[in-house]
Parts: structure tokens; sequence; C-alpha cells
């Protein structure tokens, strides 16, 4: 300590000044590499979007090629750097093929976002097999794909953050919805699972569980068969969804996708295993 200076004055010069630069680079993600399933719309594209602009070169993945495509070329045109990549989260062989190509092409795999989801209503008593094989083959299986083709990689390169999407529903049960939210409750165990067991390696996995977003999945209320959208329809679904959270308003896109940035960067280089939850406030953990 320096001859005069007070125990906190002391402190103060072991521990560097946080400045424009530094944040600048925390939240960068220059020179990075992500994956990002579901790119192809909604909290997808829009993570893909935001990884993009902040320095990531982008690969693009979802089942639809053209969505895909369309996502990829709209971020080259801002600048950025995107590749779509065609894939079926549900096929474990495709996975680890799409993992393979990226980190072939590119040297190193920094940034795994597990997006890629679908919807499915039903009450519990009447829950199909067939229908909890589909939903459980996309929702948790296509994320446990994507954490072990990513985490085998970045645990050889120690290093690497992999972001799992799951929902609000898993934390606030609502009627005809349960399928899906024990889908999603099963990613938030695999996360906090996996982060346990690569953290000394040097990867960190965390999670999302946004609250009501308007997105393709949830517009299946208000879109109409020709992919119209009926505005009367979806004020009606809006509304409600507005009233109920204590900030009295629904998601967007965008809301989710500055969470994904936050936990792909080294922002929160200090979290694992950890659930974010952009809701609005309507459900706290």
């Amino acid at each position: 300590m320096t001859a005069g200076a007070s125990p906190q004055e002391a402190w103060h010069t072991l521990v560097p000044m946080e400045t424009t630069a530094s944040v600048r680079k925390a939240f960068g993600l220059e020179d990075k590499v992500a994956i990002v399933t579901g790119a192809g719309s909604g909290i997808g594209r829009a993570s893909a979007e935001v990884l993009a602009a902040s320095g990531a070169a982008v690969y693009c993945a979802d089942i639809r090629a053209t969505t895909a495509e369309e996502t990829a070329a709209a971020i080259a045109k801002e600048g950025g750097e995107a590749h779509a990549c065609p894939v079926d989260v549900a096929d474990r062989e495709a996975v680890d093929a799409l993992v393979r190509d990226v980190v072939a092409a590119s040297g190193r795999l920094d940034v795994m976002c597990n997006i890629a989801g679908m919807m499915l209503e039903s009450s519990i008593l009447d829950l199909a097999v067939e229908d909890l094989d589909e939903i459980m083959s996309v929702n948790f299986k296509g994320v446990l794909f994507g954490c072990q083709s990513a985490g085998r990689v970045m645990v050889d390169q120690r290093s690497g953050s992999i972001v799992n999407m799951a929902s609000a529903a898993a934390l606030a049960p609502t009627p005809m919805v349960g399928p899906y939210a024990i889908t999603k409750s099963a990613v938030i165990q695999l996360t906090r699972s996996m982060a346990v067991e690569v953290g000394r390696r040097g990867v960190r996995v965390n999670a999302v569980a946004p609250g009501f977003v308007p997105t393709n999945m949830t517009g299946r209320y208000y879109v109409r068969e020709d992919g119209t959208v009926d505005e009367e329809m979806k004020e009606k679904v809006l509304e409600p969804m507005r009233r109920f959270a204590p900030l009295r308003r629904v998601g967007e896109p965008a809301d989710i996708a500055y969470c994904v940035l936050y936990l792909a960067s080294d922002a929160s280089s200090f979290l694992t295993g950890q659930l974010l939850s952009p809701n609005g406030g309507v459900a706290a953990h």
C-alpha cells in the first residue's frame, strides 16, 4: 500500500478501472464463431442478428433452408458475416455434422445457441405418445444433441458458451401447455447438470426462459391459414398478456436476443448453470 493511502484507495490501484473500451470488449464477439439453431425466424433470427452485429461469424441453422438463407442474407446486407445451414436438430447425426463442418471451416466454435423448438397444445390426460415423442425429439433431444456436439469441441479448446432456450412455461404452469413446459423444464435441468460437468474446462452453459413473445410459434392464435394476420384477434391475445405482466407489455424477439448476447459474451464470464428470465415480471424465481 502506498504510504499515506487509505485501504480503499489502495484497493482501487489493484483493480483495473472499467472503461468504454473494456465494456465494449466484454460484450463484443469479434473473432468469435457462433451457431444459432432456429435462426430462420423469431427469437432465433433476432439472436443471430444480434450476435452478428456484435462481431461474431454466425452460422444460421434452421430446418427450413429458405428461412435460414433469408436470415443469413439479411445479416450480410448489414455488413455482418453469416452462413445458412439447413439442419434438423432432432437428427443427432445432422447436428454432429453441422458442428463438424463449422469447426472445419472456422477452426473453432465459441458460442452454441440451441433455440430451435416447437409447440404442442394438449392436456396431460390426452397427450398421445407420438406427440410426446415429437416434441421431446425437437425441444429436448435437439438441445441435448447441440450441447453434446458443441460441448465436445469446447471442452477440447477449453473455452466456449452454450445458451439453451427454455421458457417461462416451465416456471408458471398453464393449461394445455403442459407437454411443452415439460420439455423446457428438462432443458433447464440439462443446462444445470452440464454446467457442473464442463465448468472446470472453461465451458459455460446457461439458459434463457422467455415470457410471451409474438413469434411464429405464438402466432398460431391469430395468423390465418393463408399467413395473414388477424389484427383484431392478435389484439385480443396480446392485451391480457400485457395486463398480466408487471411491466404491462409483451416481449419482443430482441428482448430475448440481448439476453442471449450477454450469455454468449465475456460480460457473463462468471455465470454458468443459470436461468435468465426475460418475462416482464410474470414469473419470478
